[in-house]
């Protein structure tokens, strides 16, 4: 084994950076891959806090607060992406966007898969105490998941993503390293506009449901005002986590880090 010259890392996985990016790519797709997934269920906000529905009416429809159990998770990948842009620029951006956007088809790849495996005969009722008369319906019913529902999401995660990289790069270009809450907000802003309207037009006015389009309109503009709250509300942990980021490389590998990001 040869000697290195002095503050040269040896081993590729002594590299506190790139112990950092593993950990933040594996949580960035760990959370895409379970929103996907556990998204097919959809939940009362209002009942879920134990408050009146608030009756929302916008363009001649209205309704209660109802999401998709996936909204629970986005917010943390915007903030991994924010957080990735900041220290890692665009291109780790894309990577792991490009990675958990192959996930997500592996995995709905192997649940249809396992959908269409003949289930043993004592399997379908096991669940019949429970409230469940058949378990291969209710398994496919929650991983079968329509075709327009997976491309709508694909779709619009990755246009979300890319929109996301380039307008956070603009506004840092334009502000250098102040203002974190700006650029980290307002590419949210925008890419999550992208991202909300795309999705439900993919799945629910291309697909069979073909709403109408004051629905799609309705439920797209609830959907992108609780983004924005969340990104909002999260606006405190990016400068926990960025902090925590600083403490773990040391200020010197983290500025270095960010001025390549900002390249």
């Amino acid at each position: 084994m040869t000697t290195a010259p002095a503050g040269i890392i040896t081993k590729t996985l002594e590299d506190r950076a790139l112990r950092l990016f593993i950990v933040l790519s594996a949580f960035f797709c760990v959370n895409a891959v379970l929103a996907e997934f556990i998204g097919v269920k959809i939940f009362a906000l209002e009942d879920t806090l134990g408050i009146a529905p608030l009756q929302w009416n916008l363009f001649g429809q209205s309704g209660s607060l109802s999401f998709t159990a996936g909204t629970l998770l986005w917010p943390v990948v915007f903030l991994m992406t924010d957080v990735i842009n900041e220290f890692f620029g665009r291109r780790g951006v894309r990577t792991i966007s490009w990675l958990a956007a192959l996930l997500i088809v592996y995995g709905f790849v192997f649940a249809f898969a396992a959908i269409s495996l003949a289930p043993a005969g004592w399997w379908v009722k096991a669940a019949e105490s429970q409230g469940v008369a058949d378990y291969q319906a209710a398994f496919a019913a929650v991983f079968g998941q329509g075709l327009w529902t997976i491309a709508g999401s694909l779709v619009a995660f990755m246009l979300g993503q890319l929109i996301d990289v380039a307008v956070f790069h603009r506004i840092r270009n334009a502000t250098g390293e102040k203002h974190i809450w700006l650029r980290a907000t307002g590419s949210t802003a925008v890419s999550q506009l992208v991202d909300s309207f795309v999705v439900l037009y993919i799945a629910f006015v291309l697909g069979p449901q073909q709403w109408p389009t004051s629905l799609f309109l309705a439920v797209s503009t609830v959907n992108y005002a609780y983004k924005m709250l969340a990104a909002i509300a999260m606006i405190p942990l990016i400068y926990l986590v960025r902090a925590a980021i600083v403490r773990y490389l040391g200020a010197a590998r983290a500025q270095q880090l960010r001025d390549e990001a900002a390249g």
